[in-house]
């Protein structure tokens, strides 16, 4: 039975939520005696996860929805029967000189704001994927890191699972051949989040101000509810480009960093286009619900393919027992080697299989992200991190950039869509398999339906495009004031 993350994060925190957890000294690296001091900000559903990870070491909660932030401090009550601090404001959270660690589990547009303004404060950092709501920022969290000499993990906690760990030792040791190519895959139910005709009013109970940061200041023209029953604006601003990065930064970026774990790559690739559209349904959401991001690395490409839609029109009647599978994979990576495959389903187990399609190995057990973390804030070494901020940086880059081809491309029919791809096989056979799916839920990809994004050469050094003024426009935002994301980079 696959794992799903919520059931990995809980099994995760078991072990967090009863250690004793040491206080840093002075010096950066600390004594097992001393003990840390843990704020959450942002404990909606990943918020809580991160509440019940690091248990009793959590002392204050930070959340622009005053609701949720007197809920989860009333839940931390009962269950530890201890009292947290509560904050709306991040930045007076931060003037709190007793707090210690800064765990951040806001929507994209905020991670880095606050994630830098923490480290800049004299936090250890521990941030949510994809660390960055666009290429620059993440890197602005790399060199504040350094600069400041902070501990900043990612949240991508398939770095921390030793199954996956000895699945890529592995095949880069050569056991199935030369790697040929890797597929993430993130066939996830995502149904319409509907659309209003009024802009969204935003409740008294939450600080709208704070919510936006350096968001641009636009209507919300959806639902008073969002597409999981709460108030919006929660959860449905990841199919906002102005604040989120749809499936492909949502759930994609664990997808995607295995497999450029898998590949053994360090850094952007060098081509990428993105071929999708938000399809089957017009509501309030600009991301891609079906989208394939291609990236051209010189010894292996990596893909990765989102389908919100269920396998056929009948399937939309029961959208989450009905979605595709490639290969065993709905929501996990297959790593293709000369000599056979290695398929990760999950966040706990990887199996390798031969050329015919034998089991000549398999991996079982979940990893514990979040100790990890603070052993690292112990030890005070980066090496120690299973994910340093600069590997989260690059592989939630590889989500943006793909998403800037996307942006700048144009709706065409999939014929032509055929002809431009035609000598790329594997984009091809993603492609075609794309289509199939979409004429399944009765989408007529002949008109002008799906969008065709541009190559887009990156130069993974200065992590610039060098044939598009335009991408290189969509690497940054225009920070709304006073909530700006500081340069570094001088």
């Amino acid at each position: 039975m696959a794992i799903s993350r919520r059931s990995f994060l809980e099994m995760s925190a078991v072990t967090t939520a009863t250690m004793a957890i040491p206080l840093r000294s002075a010096r950066g690296a600390i004594g097992a005696n001393d003990r840390i001091r843990i704020a959450v900000v942002g404990v909606g559903g990943r918020g809580k996860s991160h509440i019940e990870g690091f248990g009793k070491s959590v002392v204050a909660l930070c959340d622009v929805d005053q609701k949720y932030l007197d809920l989860r401090a009333d839940e931390f009550q009962k269950k530890h029967d201890q009292q947290v601090k509560k904050y709306t404001d991040y930045r007076k959270l931060l003037d709190d000189q007793s707090i210690d660690v800064i765990s951040i589990a806001t929507p994209n547009h905020t991670h880095a704001l606050i994630a830098i303004a923490a480290i800049q404060a004299g936090k250890d950092v521990y941030v949510e994927k994809p660390v960055s709501h666009n290429v620059w920022e993440g890197r602005q969290i790399v060199l504040a890191a350094r600069k400041y000499d902070r501990i900043v993990q990612c949240g991508t906690q398939l770095r921390s699972s030793p199954s996956v760990a000895e699945a890529v030792s592995f095949v880069q040791q050569g056991n199935l051949g030369n790697v040929l190519y890797a597929i993430g895959t993130c066939y996830k139910p995502r149904k319409s989040i509907g659309k209003s005709d009024k802009p969204f009013e935003f409740p008294k109970f939450i600080d709208r101000n704070l919510w936006l940061g350096s968001a641009e200041d636009v209507a919300i023209y959806r639902p008073k509810q969002n597409s999981r029953g709460a108030y919006n604006p929660h959860y449905d601003w990841h199919w906002d480009f102005n604040t989120g990065c749809g499936d492909v930064g949502n759930q994609g970026i664990h997808e995607m960093d295995v497999a450029r774990w898998f590949l053994g790559e360090n850094e952007l690739s060098p081509r990428t286009i993105s071929i999708g559209g938000r399809l089957g349904y017009d509501d309030a959401g600009d991301t891609p619900n079906t989208q394939i991001v291609y990236h051209d690395y010189e010894r292996a490409p990596l893909i990765f393919e989102v389908r919100g839609l269920p396998e056929s029109k009948a399937g939309q009647k029961d959208w989450g027992h009905s979605m595709d599978r490639y290969r065993g994979s709905q929501v996990g990576v297959i790593v293709q080697c000369e000599q056979g495959h290695v398929l990760v389903p999950d966040y706990v187990q990887a199996t390798a299989f031969d050329g015919d399609g034998e089991v000549v190995n398999h991996w079982n057990g979940a990893g514990n992200h979040f100790l990890n973390f603070i052993q690292a804030v112990r030890s005070h070494k980066v090496s120690d991190l299973s994910a340093d901020i600069l590997e989260g940086h690059i592989s939630s880059s590889l989500c943006h950039t793909g998403n800037i081809s996307h942006r700048l491309g144009n709706k065409v029919p999939a014929s032509v869509i055929r002809k431009e791809i035609e000598s790329n096989e594997r984009l091809t056979d993603s492609f075609q398999r794309m289509a199939d799916h979409l004429e399944a839920n009765e989408v007529n990809v002949e008109e002008d339906t799906i969008t065709l994004g541009p190559w887009l050469e990156i130069d993974p050094t200065s992590e610039r495009f060098n044939n598009s003024d335009q991408a290189n426009d969509l690497l940054a935002r225009d920070c709304r004031k006073p909530f700006v994301v500081p340069d570094l980079s001088a």
